[in-house]
């Protein structure tokens, strides 16, 4: 049976050894001011931003090309320089495209009219680039706010009237708490816990199979066996590297409230409690769950290099968290989001993100946190197995076959 002092001893060892460095204190300060600080960077970047592209017009009629022209060169999102070219050969666009004296041209065509009712024109926009999106989405929009404006006229509608109409609408969004919200700014702050959680749970899982494997190089493993048993050093190392990621999960917490309380009516940008427990709840799960199988990873490998191969065991349920974002950010309570905020690898990111952005049923909560408790026992009891004699096997990089093995012998 495990001697739980022993545990404790390991434990406190893991944590004082990696509570004292540098790299703690940096870190602690250097990634949610990095990731916090890129993301709403980009963010607030992208929202100023707009298209500088140098396009022509070829168009027959004076004036729609002007005051398409006013729109791409004043509008709100483009700031383009827009040159008039009548119709004619298109040749010498086409040359200083290649020349890259043009981002593109535009041909406006009016359709043949029928029946004594005028068509829409035609219009054909040739880019320097295929992939130049948002020259073609920036036209588009003016595009339609000028063949808008064209139309409402032509109904004899008054100027200021007009205007009216095409003003953007600005919708309240009402949060739970009954008061305006900012939705973007909301989906940033989850959006940031997403990836903090992505970041420590990964980063303190692998720190946990990195020990091992710096323990197993440096043979510590056959001087700590003589004293303590195998279970006790994965539990100890578990809690001791698991510690350190809650010191620093918390700091981050009280920085957040901090920052809430003191900045968050100014700017915005608010964190409730709620998202703050159900991170560190969340975070708890997942470092242990992930950690028992970087730890089983550590025990089967000699080196950083082997290691490196299997990280794929603790990758792909990552990534597929990552990409079932679109699904929870468009609908976080459909029948796929609720799935997939249940599988035990991906609950303690999904679940986490659908409670910042949506809180899901109660007995859903209850559910996922009770489907990882039970993942982490199974995963725990075969890597203990697996951590039992993988430890004292140098130099061979073990299959299959003698994986079972070794959950058979032990």
């Amino acid at each position: 049976m495990a001697n739980p002092h022993n545990i404790w001893l390991i434990a406190k060892r893991e944590y004082t050894e990696r509570i004292r460095t540098k790299a703690f204190i940096i870190s602690t300060v250097l990634i949610p001011a990095l990731m916090g600080g890129g993301i709403f960077g980009v963010a607030a970047i992208a929202s100023k931003s707009k298209t500088t592209a140098h396009i022509a017009i070829v168009s027959a009629q004076p004036q729609p090309a002007q005051d398409l022209k006013h729109e791409l060169e004043h509008g709100d999102d483009t700031s383009m320089t827009v040159d008039l070219v009548p119709p004619g050969d298109t040749t010498p666009l086409d040359q200083a495209i290649a020349n890259k004296q043009l981002d593109g041209y535009l041909v406006i065509t009016q359709s043949p009219v029928a029946d004594g009712a005028s068509h829409r024109p035609n219009f054909d926009f040739k880019p320097r680039s295929s992939a130049d999106i948002a020259t073609s989405d920036s036209i588009q929009s003016a595009l339609h706010t000028v063949l808008m404006r064209e139309y409402l006229a032509a109904h004899n509608v008054p100027a200021d009237e007009a205007k009216a109409l095409m003003d953007p609408v600005t919708v309240n969004v009402i949060g739970a708490n009954g008061k305006h919200t900012n939705s973007k700014q909301s989906f940033f702050v989850a959006y940031t816990l997403f990836f903090l959680m992505y970041m420590v749970v990964l980063l303190y899982g692998m720190n946990v199979a990195r020990s091992i494997i710096e323990e197993k190089t440096s043979r510590v493993f056959e001087v700590l066996l003589a004293s303590i048993q195998p279970d006790e050093l994965l539990a100890g190392k578990i809690l001791g590297v698991g510690s350190v990621g809650l010191t620093q999960v918390g700091i981050w917490m009280a920085a957040a409230l901090l920052f809430a309380a003191q900045a968050g009516a100014m700017s915005g940008i608010t964190i409730s409690a709620t998202q703050i427990i159900f991170f560190i709840i969340y975070f708890a799960l997942g470092y242990a769950l992930y950690s028992s199988v970087a730890a089983a990873l550590g025990a089967m490998t000699n080196s950083e290099q082997e290691l490196q191969q299997l990280n794929m065991f603790l990758m792909m349920p990552l990534f597929l968290s990552m990409g079932m974002l679109p699904v929870l950010i468009t609908s976080p309570n459909s029948l796929l989001a609720r799935i997939v905020s249940q599988i035990p690898f991906c609950a303690p990111l999904l679940m986490n993100f659908r409670i910042s952005i949506a809180m899901p049923q109660p007995w859903e909560i209850a559910l996922s946190i009770g489907l990882i408790l039970v993942t982490i026992y199974a995963v725990l009891w075969i890597s203990s197995r697996i951590y039992r004699v993988g430890i004292l096997m140098y130099g061979k990089k073990p299959n299959l076959p003698e994986i079972m093995r070794w959950l058979k012998y032990s």
